[in-house]
């Protein structure tokens, strides 16, 4: 991996893809970059590409084993890294909502004073109740949170939603919209006092075709 290259975290899968869409659109990219490859380093030119979990973008970027990412408002949101976020790029657009079984909206909207709720964000989901005054008792869960309410598990789920087409098949709907959700592209402090030119470079054309 050539240190002399602005290293760039990236989430696997279709994020990547369409990051990779905007970069060379944006005319960032010099080359061509295989969007299929199952290596988790690429090189490019004037790029080192790291796949890594939409999760893991954050800390890679904050500890500036990266000097750029692309992280998802929900991921930041959770995780809450120290870094600067210049660019919404319009893209991995989708909710984050509170959802549950249709009889449970009146629970929902009766004021009550706790909650049971699943979610793979349990800083968001503290915080979002923690306004409303409901203490929450949370289940984290990292897969299948739609089958917690079905089971009894928990009352209400804390999930990303695009389509609701997964919550229609499972017979649950939208409580509640905490927040929109997109992709940012995110900048390690340091990266962006050292490499301030080329990170400024493509600060500057990413926001010419996203803003």
């Amino acid at each position: 991996m050539d240190k002399k290259n602005i290293t760039v975290a990236l989430p696997k899968g279709r994020l990547f893809e369409q990051t990779i869409h905007i970069f060379g659109k944006a005319g960032i990219l010099g080359g061509e970059v295989k969007t299929d490859s199952r290596k988790l380093v690429i090189e490019a030119e004037g790029f080192n590409f790291l796949l890594v979990r939409a999760k893991d973008v954050p800390t890679y970027v904050e500890y500036g084993v990266a000097d750029i990412g692309v992280a998802g408002d929900d991921v930041l949101l959770e995780s809450k890294p120290d870094v600067y976020k210049p660019v919404d790029l319009g893209i991995g657009a989708c909710t984050i909502m509170v959802a549950g079984l249709p009889e449970s909206k009146e629970k929902y909207f009766s004021n009550p004073t706790s909650l049971k709720v699943a979610t793979k964000y349990p800083n968001i989901t503290k915080d979002f109740f923690s306004t409303k005054g409901i203490k929450v008792q949370i289940f984290e869960l990292y897969g299948s949170v739609e089958l917690a309410p079905l089971v009894g598990l928990s009352d209400f789920i804390v999930d990303i939603v695009e389509t609701g087409r997964t919550l229609r098949e499972n017979g649950l709907v939208v409580i509640e919209e905490i927040q929109p959700s997109s992709a940012k592209l995110i900048v390690n402090r340091a990266s962006y006092k050292t490499k301030n030119k080329t990170v400024m470079d493509i600060i500057d054309k990413l926001e010419k075709i996203c803003m």
